[in-house]
């Protein structure tokens, strides 16, 4: 297909959905099936940049070990993106790692999961800014008890707990330390094996 039949192509293709900031729930879960993350915020699509192979290699490694600590104790379930969270109506993200405890287990939906009680985001140079300000505000306004941020050239791993509708530092891990969670008594994983 030549140059301008694609481009004549894809404005057609385009003009079948909502513009930016028109956006509903009902069109975003009407979206075709993709590997990519897809957010809807404010009526609007956001489609963060793909993510990197130190990113890919931290989710996993912390995204392995948590899910291993929650299913040796039942705990509850562990996924990573992407998977829709509905935080409210109107407002999905797709956080990397995410666990719901059991007892919220009815927040687990096909098409998306309600509010996890523990989310983690692997911060790059060009996620940082809705990592920490967006989604931190967001995450703490939904209600999710804890909040870890893996930052991948600091060399640290956060971990935040919400108390009184804010989030508090509980740790900010370094190389040759453990990050522990509040939420998960008893879950320490070392931020030499996740960031590589």
């Amino acid at each position: 297909m030549k140059g301008k039949s694609k481009r004549k192509l894809a404005l057609e293709v385009a003009e079948l959905y909502p513009p930016q900031g028109e956006w509903t729930e009902e069109d975003y879960f009407a979206l075709p099936e993709t590997n990519r993350y897809v957010e809807l915020s404010e009526g609007k699509l956001i489609m963060p940049p793909h993510p990197t192979r130190r990113h890919q290699v931290a989710v996993l490694e912390l995204a392995v070990r948590l899910r291993q600590f929650v299913r040796e104790r039942d705990l509850g379930e562990v996924w990573i993106a992407p998977l829709p969270v509905r935080l409210w109506p109107g407002k999905i993200r797709e956080p990397d790692i995410l666990f719901v405890a059991k007892e919220h287990a009815d927040r687990i939906g096909e098409e998306a999961v309600g509010v996890p009680d523990l989310v983690v985001e692997v911060v790059s140079p060009s996620t940082e800014r809705i990592d920490r300000v967006e989604k931190f505000v967001e995450y703490a306004q939904a209600g999710i008890s804890e909040y870890w941020l893996v930052d991948l050239e600091e060399g640290t791993i956060e971990v935040y707990a919400l108390k009184e509708g804010a989030y508090i530092l509980r740790g900010r891990y370094t190389r040759g330390q453990a990050a522990g969670s509040q939420l998960l008594s008893g879950f320490e994983v070392p931020v030499d094996d996740v960031i590589s």
